[in-house]
Protein backbone atom coordinates (compact mmCIF):
# COMPACT_ATOMS: atom_id res chain seq x y z
CA UNK A 1 0.00 0.00 0.00
CA UNK A 2 1.01 3.59 -0.65
CA UNK A 3 -0.10 6.64 1.33
CA UNK A 4 -0.13 9.58 -1.09
CA UNK A 5 -0.57 12.38 1.45
CA UNK A 6 1.73 12.77 4.45
CA UNK A 7 3.10 16.01 5.93
CA UNK A 8 6.22 16.64 7.97
CA UNK A 9 7.32 19.71 9.86
CA UNK A 10 9.50 21.04 12.63
CA UNK A 11 6.91 23.19 14.34
CA UNK A 12 7.49 26.93 14.21
CA UNK A 13 4.90 29.14 15.95
CA UNK A 14 5.25 32.00 13.46
CA UNK A 15 5.62 30.09 10.20
CA UNK A 16 2.96 27.55 11.15
CA UNK A 17 0.43 30.07 12.41
CA UNK A 18 -2.32 28.19 10.52
CA UNK A 19 -2.07 25.62 13.33
CA UNK A 20 -4.14 27.65 15.77
CA UNK A 21 -5.03 27.05 19.41
CA UNK A 22 -7.84 24.67 18.53
CA UNK A 23 -5.27 22.37 16.92
CA UNK A 24 -3.06 21.78 19.97
CA UNK A 25 -2.75 18.09 19.02
CA UNK A 26 -0.53 18.96 16.06
CA UNK A 27 1.37 21.96 17.48
CA UNK A 28 4.65 20.04 17.64
CA UNK A 29 7.24 18.40 15.39
CA UNK A 30 6.16 15.60 13.06
CA UNK A 31 9.02 13.73 11.40
CA UNK A 32 9.46 10.32 9.73
CA UNK A 33 10.41 8.73 13.07
CA UNK A 34 6.94 9.68 14.36
CA UNK A 35 5.08 7.76 11.65
CA UNK A 36 7.40 4.83 10.97
CA UNK A 37 5.79 2.41 13.44
CA UNK A 38 2.32 3.32 12.14
CA UNK A 39 3.38 2.56 8.57
CA UNK A 40 4.91 -0.77 9.58
CA UNK A 41 1.85 -1.76 11.65
CA UNK A 42 -0.53 -0.85 8.81
CA UNK A 43 1.65 -2.44 6.11
CA UNK A 44 2.21 0.79 4.20
CA UNK A 45 5.15 0.28 1.82
CA UNK A 46 5.76 3.89 0.84
CA UNK A 47 4.49 7.44 1.14
CA UNK A 48 4.30 10.70 -0.78
CA UNK A 49 5.44 13.67 1.32
CA UNK A 50 3.36 16.77 0.55
CA UNK A 51 4.31 20.39 1.25
CA UNK A 52 2.69 22.21 4.15
CA UNK A 53 4.58 25.51 3.89
CA UNK A 54 4.78 27.85 0.90
CA UNK A 55 8.55 28.17 0.54
CA UNK A 56 11.47 26.75 -1.39
CA UNK A 57 12.96 25.91 2.00
CA UNK A 58 10.04 23.52 2.52
CA UNK A 59 10.87 21.65 -0.69
CA UNK A 60 14.51 21.36 0.34
CA UNK A 61 13.45 20.19 3.81
CA UNK A 62 11.39 17.36 2.27
CA UNK A 63 14.32 16.41 0.03
CA UNK A 64 16.56 16.14 3.10
CA UNK A 65 14.01 13.88 4.81
CA UNK A 66 13.74 11.69 1.72
CA UNK A 67 17.48 11.10 1.75
CA UNK A 68 17.24 9.80 5.31
CA UNK A 69 13.94 7.91 5.03
CA UNK A 70 13.56 5.53 2.06
CA UNK A 71 9.80 5.10 2.54
CA UNK A 72 9.37 8.59 1.05
CA UNK A 73 8.93 7.46 -2.54
CA UNK A 74 7.89 10.85 -3.85
CA UNK A 75 7.61 14.51 -2.91
CA UNK A 76 4.96 17.09 -3.81
CA UNK A 77 6.85 20.31 -3.15
CA UNK A 78 6.24 24.03 -3.52
CA UNK A 79 7.67 26.50 -5.99
CA UNK A 80 6.62 30.06 -6.74
CA UNK A 81 4.20 29.78 -9.65
CA UNK A 82 4.02 33.56 -9.99
CA UNK A 83 7.76 34.09 -10.10
CA UNK A 84 9.50 35.64 -13.08
CA UNK A 85 12.10 32.87 -12.91
CA UNK A 86 9.65 29.99 -12.72
CA UNK A 87 11.40 27.75 -15.24
CA UNK A 88 14.74 28.32 -13.52
CA UNK A 89 13.17 26.85 -10.38
CA UNK A 90 11.92 23.84 -12.34
CA UNK A 91 15.37 23.26 -13.80
CA UNK A 92 16.97 23.51 -10.36
CA UNK A 93 14.79 20.78 -8.91
CA UNK A 94 14.70 18.53 -11.97
CA UNK A 95 17.93 16.95 -10.73
CA UNK A 96 16.04 15.43 -7.79
CA UNK A 97 14.05 12.39 -8.99
CA UNK A 98 12.10 12.08 -5.72
CA UNK A 99 10.21 15.28 -6.62
CA UNK A 100 7.14 14.13 -8.52
CA UNK A 101 5.00 17.25 -8.50
CA UNK A 102 4.00 20.54 -6.95
CA UNK A 103 1.22 22.14 -4.93
CA UNK A 104 0.03 25.60 -3.96
CA UNK A 105 -2.37 26.12 -1.03
CA UNK A 106 -5.09 27.69 -3.16
CA UNK A 107 -7.76 27.26 -0.46
CA UNK A 108 -6.18 30.26 1.29
CA UNK A 109 -6.09 32.47 -1.82
CA UNK A 110 -8.55 35.07 -3.06
CA UNK A 111 -11.17 34.32 -5.69
CA UNK A 112 -9.67 34.06 -9.16
CA UNK A 113 -6.20 32.93 -8.08
CA UNK A 114 -6.54 29.44 -9.58
CA UNK A 115 -7.38 30.82 -13.03
CA UNK A 116 -4.89 33.70 -12.97
CA UNK A 117 -3.33 33.61 -16.49
CA UNK A 118 0.27 33.56 -15.26
CA UNK A 119 -0.51 30.79 -12.77
CA UNK A 120 -2.20 28.65 -15.44
CA UNK A 121 0.58 29.29 -17.97
CA UNK A 122 3.20 28.09 -15.50
CA UNK A 123 1.17 24.99 -14.63
CA UNK A 124 1.23 24.20 -18.37
CA UNK A 125 5.02 24.11 -18.23
CA UNK A 126 5.00 21.20 -15.77
CA UNK A 127 4.22 18.58 -18.40
CA UNK A 128 7.56 19.03 -20.18
CA UNK A 129 9.25 18.11 -16.89
CA UNK A 130 6.86 15.20 -16.18
CA UNK A 131 5.55 16.86 -13.02
CA UNK A 132 2.09 16.49 -11.48
CA UNK A 133 0.02 19.19 -9.76
CA UNK A 134 -2.10 18.75 -6.59
CA UNK A 135 -5.26 20.87 -6.47
CA UNK A 136 -5.91 21.99 -2.88
CA UNK A 137 -9.15 23.91 -2.66
CA UNK A 138 -12.17 24.46 -0.44
CA UNK A 139 -15.55 23.25 -1.75
CA UNK A 140 -16.54 26.88 -2.46
CA UNK A 141 -13.75 26.99 -5.09
CA UNK A 142 -14.90 23.95 -7.06
CA UNK A 143 -16.38 25.91 -9.95
CA UNK A 144 -13.11 27.78 -10.33
CA UNK A 145 -11.31 24.43 -10.29
CA UNK A 146 -13.48 23.24 -13.16
CA UNK A 147 -12.42 26.26 -15.26
CA UNK A 148 -8.79 25.62 -14.25
CA UNK A 149 -8.91 21.95 -15.26
CA UNK A 150 -10.47 22.76 -18.64
CA UNK A 151 -7.48 24.92 -19.47
CA UNK A 152 -5.07 22.07 -18.72
CA UNK A 153 -6.28 19.00 -20.58
CA UNK A 154 -2.77 17.51 -20.99
CA UNK A 155 -1.54 18.06 -17.41
CA UNK A 156 -1.68 15.36 -14.71
CA UNK A 157 -3.83 16.83 -11.91
CA UNK A 158 -5.12 15.41 -8.65
CA UNK A 159 -7.84 16.77 -6.36
CA UNK A 160 -6.73 16.71 -2.72
CA UNK A 161 -9.20 15.76 0.02
CA UNK A 162 -12.00 15.19 -2.55
CA UNK A 163 -12.38 18.98 -2.77
CA UNK A 164 -13.06 19.52 0.96
CA UNK A 165 -16.86 19.12 0.94
CA UNK A 166 -18.87 20.71 3.77
CA UNK A 167 -19.39 17.45 5.67
CA UNK A 168 -19.94 19.33 8.94
CA UNK A 169 -23.16 20.82 7.57
CA UNK A 170 -24.09 17.78 5.43
CA UNK A 171 -23.94 19.86 2.24
CA UNK A 172 -23.57 17.54 -0.72
CA UNK A 173 -25.73 18.74 -3.62
CA UNK A 174 -23.51 21.51 -5.05
CA UNK A 175 -20.32 19.57 -4.35
CA UNK A 176 -21.75 16.50 -6.14
CA UNK A 177 -22.63 18.54 -9.22
CA UNK A 178 -19.14 19.99 -9.37
CA UNK A 179 -17.45 16.62 -8.81
CA UNK A 180 -19.48 15.13 -11.66
CA UNK A 181 -18.21 17.87 -13.99
CA UNK A 182 -14.62 17.84 -12.75
CA UNK A 183 -14.34 14.07 -13.16
CA UNK A 184 -15.21 14.32 -16.85
CA UNK A 185 -11.63 15.48 -17.40
CA UNK A 186 -9.77 12.17 -17.55
CA UNK A 187 -6.44 13.76 -16.61
CA UNK A 188 -7.81 14.50 -13.12
CA UNK A 189 -7.41 12.02 -10.24
CA UNK A 190 -8.87 12.21 -6.74
CA UNK A 191 -7.44 11.57 -3.25
CA UNK A 192 -9.36 9.80 -0.51
CA UNK A 193 -7.86 12.01 2.17
CA UNK A 194 -8.82 14.77 4.56
CA UNK A 195 -12.49 13.85 4.91
CA UNK A 196 -12.61 13.49 8.68
CA UNK A 197 -11.22 16.97 9.28
CA UNK A 198 -14.16 18.40 7.32
CA UNK A 199 -16.60 16.72 9.73
CA UNK A 200 -17.51 17.97 13.20
CA UNK A 201 -14.77 17.07 15.62
CA UNK A 202 -15.43 13.85 17.52
CA UNK A 203 -18.76 13.22 15.79
CA UNK A 204 -17.94 11.66 12.41
CA UNK A 205 -19.05 8.15 11.46
CA UNK A 206 -18.36 5.89 8.50
CA UNK A 207 -22.03 6.18 7.57
CA UNK A 208 -21.69 9.97 7.43
CA UNK A 209 -18.82 9.74 4.95
CA UNK A 210 -20.25 7.03 2.68
CA UNK A 211 -22.44 9.32 0.50
CA UNK A 212 -19.34 11.39 -0.34
CA UNK A 213 -17.29 8.29 -1.13
CA UNK A 214 -20.15 6.91 -3.25
CA UNK A 215 -20.13 10.06 -5.37
CA UNK A 216 -16.36 10.08 -5.83
CA UNK A 217 -16.37 6.47 -6.99
CA UNK A 218 -19.42 6.98 -9.21
CA UNK A 219 -17.67 9.70 -11.19
CA UNK A 220 -13.94 8.93 -10.93
CA UNK A 221 -14.22 5.14 -11.02
CA UNK A 222 -11.59 2.87 -9.50
CA UNK A 223 -8.74 3.79 -11.85
CA UNK A 224 -8.38 7.47 -10.85
CA UNK A 225 -8.67 7.34 -7.07
CA UNK A 226 -5.80 7.01 -4.57
CA UNK A 227 -5.54 6.58 -0.81
CA UNK A 228 -4.12 9.32 1.41
CA UNK A 229 -4.07 9.80 5.16
CA UNK A 230 -3.36 13.54 5.54
CA UNK A 231 -1.24 12.63 8.58
CA UNK A 232 -0.70 14.38 10.96
CA UNK A 233 -3.57 16.83 10.28
CA UNK A 234 -5.92 13.84 10.43
CA UNK A 235 -5.06 13.46 14.13
CA UNK A 236 -7.41 16.37 14.85
CA UNK A 237 -10.34 13.98 14.33
CA UNK A 238 -9.12 10.38 13.95
CA UNK A 239 -6.03 8.19 14.01
CA UNK A 240 -4.08 6.47 11.24
CA UNK A 241 -5.36 2.92 11.74
CA UNK A 242 -8.98 4.03 12.15
CA UNK A 243 -8.95 6.03 8.90
CA UNK A 244 -7.24 3.28 6.91
CA UNK A 245 -9.71 0.70 8.24
CA UNK A 246 -12.61 2.98 7.31
CA UNK A 247 -11.38 3.07 3.71
CA UNK A 248 -10.61 -0.67 3.62
CA UNK A 249 -14.12 -1.45 4.87
CA UNK A 250 -15.61 0.73 2.14
CA UNK A 251 -13.45 -0.91 -0.53
CA UNK A 252 -14.81 -4.38 0.28
CA UNK A 253 -17.45 -3.82 -2.41
CA UNK A 254 -14.71 -3.90 -5.07
CA UNK A 255 -12.70 -6.87 -6.28
CA UNK A 256 -9.09 -7.50 -5.17
CA UNK A 257 -7.63 -6.04 -8.37
CA UNK A 258 -9.59 -2.80 -7.94
CA UNK A 259 -8.66 -2.58 -4.25
CA UNK A 260 -4.98 -2.94 -5.17
CA UNK A 261 -5.36 -0.19 -7.77
CA UNK A 262 -6.84 2.23 -5.23
CA UNK A 263 -4.39 1.41 -2.44
CA UNK A 264 -1.26 1.20 -4.58
CA UNK A 265 -1.38 0.96 -8.38
CA UNK A 266 -3.05 4.28 -9.17
CA UNK A 267 -0.58 6.12 -6.92
CA UNK A 268 2.39 4.51 -8.69
CA UNK A 269 0.94 5.45 -12.07
CA UNK A 270 -0.04 9.02 -11.22
CA UNK A 271 3.10 10.02 -9.33
CA UNK A 272 5.47 7.86 -11.40
CA UNK A 273 6.79 6.20 -8.23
Amino acid sequence: MIDTHVHFWRYDEVRDSWIDGSMSTIRKDFLPSDIDELLIHNKIDGIVAVQADQSLAETRFLLELAEEYPKILGIVGWIDFLSGNFEDQLKEFKGYPKIKGWRHIVQAEAKGFLIHPEFVDNIRKLKAYDYTYDILIHHSQMEEAISFVRKLEDQKLILDHIGKPDIKNSEIKNWKRNISILAQSENVYCKLSGLVTEAERGKWTKEMLEPYLDIVFKYFGTSRIVFGSDWPVMLLNTNYSEWLQCIKDYLQQFNKKEQKQILEGNAIHFYNL
